[in-house]
């Protein structure tokens, strides 16, 4: 990408990757999509991602902060939206106004909610997350209808929505999953039993969407595939949905050393012999790790960093690539010529999963955008 050109260190984003994406979950469901955009789209951008995921077929956005949900409205984008975490009290007229969704998990936000929406003059469209095993957040179960008749009760508020969150969903073993949508079910049969209308009703994590579409409902919520990312190792993902992120640096300085020289912070690597060094403006404010055994892809080959990584730059081991030079492609994630780094390989390495790599490149790091 040509904005790139000038940057030491970016990341690019595929917003075709991300429309097809969604399109492929929409082809496969009858439920409505969910885009989880929350994090600045799992470090993707929120708005670029919401308005791909718009042109692939979702009809909502899910959020988990306040100012999340108002920067989406602020980049006229008009979808409903959930606010899947706490409203702070002195947001939620902003919200409200906004017609912004708030989950809630008990009586005392519902009615605060009724206050600030008797002030705005709108009501206030509310989710009640019920917690069926996740322990975060939610009303218990048992505590769900009662909860739902006062809120009823309350003025300027609707109950638009139900939802649970699934736990394991994206483990092998769907016995703790299936206890969870047991229990869900058995708490929207009460509802039926007491009269109490059906509102919307949600419980499928990426997970669940790619893998019980028993537990669709009406709709899915989107987060970790909708990048082309799995949700773990017992879920991979489907052959057709394909990765959005590539995270790019390059070469500053490429030098020779000699032999007994150490590297980097604490001299941790130490040069066996002449060795090619490099030096790439990527360190761990931007979101690079300092953890051993990462590797990098230059002129398509696999390189190891070496020495301490440091807060804006790292060095990496050269002799792979004789002819590397100064201002040479440096690929932390994604392709070059034949050769791919994942960002489940990279969390491999980190003892951590695919979500903590992607949202921890940092704000510094520039994103730009591609349709393909």
């Amino acid at each position: 990408m040509s904005e790139s050109s000038q940057d030491v260190t970016w990341v690019e984003v595929d917003l075709e990757a991300i429309e097809a994406n969604v399109s492929y979950v929409c082809s496969r469901t009858a439920a409505q999509v969910m885009a989880v955009v929350k994090a600045n789209g799992y470090g993707h951008g929120a708005v670029p991602v919401a308005r791909a995921a718009a042109a692939g077929g979702a009809t909502w956005f899910a959020v988990a902060r306040s100012g999340e949900a108002i920067e989406l409205r602020e980049a006229g984008l008009s979808q409903p939206i959930l606010l899947l975490g706490p409203a702070e009290s002195d947001r939620l007229e902003t919200l409200i106004d906004a017609g912004v969704s708030l989950a809630i998990w008990s009586v005392e936000q519902a009615a605060a909610a009724s206050r600030a929406a008797g002030r705005v003059g709108k009501p206030a469209r509310l989710h009640l997350k019920v917690d069926t095993g996740m322990s975060r957040l939610g009303v218990q179960p048992e505590e769900a209808v009662e909860a739902v008749r006062r809120l009823l009760q309350l003025p300027d508020v609707s109950l638009e929505g139900i939802f649970t969150h699934f736990a394991r969903a994206d483990e092998a073993d769907q016995g703790p999953t299936d206890a969870q949508a047991d229990l869900f079910r058995q708490v929207l049969d009460t509802f039926a039993q007491q009269g109490i209308p059906r509102p919307r009703v949600h419980a499928a994590n990426s997970a669940a969407t790619l893998q019980r579409p028993e537990e669709h409902f009406d709709l899915v919520r989107l987060g970790i595939a909708m990048y082309g990312l799995a949700p773990s190792g017992d879920c991979p993902l489907p052959s057709d949905i394909r990765p959005a992120l590539s995270w790019m640096s390059r070469l500053s300085q490429v030098k020779i050393l000699p032999a007994g020289r150490g590297v980097s912070y604490g001299h941790e690597y130490v040069t066996q012999g002449r060795e090619r060094i490099g030096t790439v403006p990527v360190g761990y404010a931007d979101g690079l790790r300092r953890a051993d055994g990462n590797v990098v892809l230059v002129r398509g080959v696999r390189v190891p960093v070496v020495g301490r990584v440091c807060m804006d730059q790292c060095l990496v081991q050269l002799d792979g690539v004789p002819n590397a030079k100064v201002g040479d492609e440096v690929v932390l994630i994604g392709t070059q010529r034949d050769q791919h780094i994942s960002a489940e390989e990279v969390a491999g390495r980190w003892g951590t999963i695919n979500y903590e790599v992607v949202c921890g490149i940092g704000p510094r790091v520039p994103r730009y955008y591609d349709r393909s």
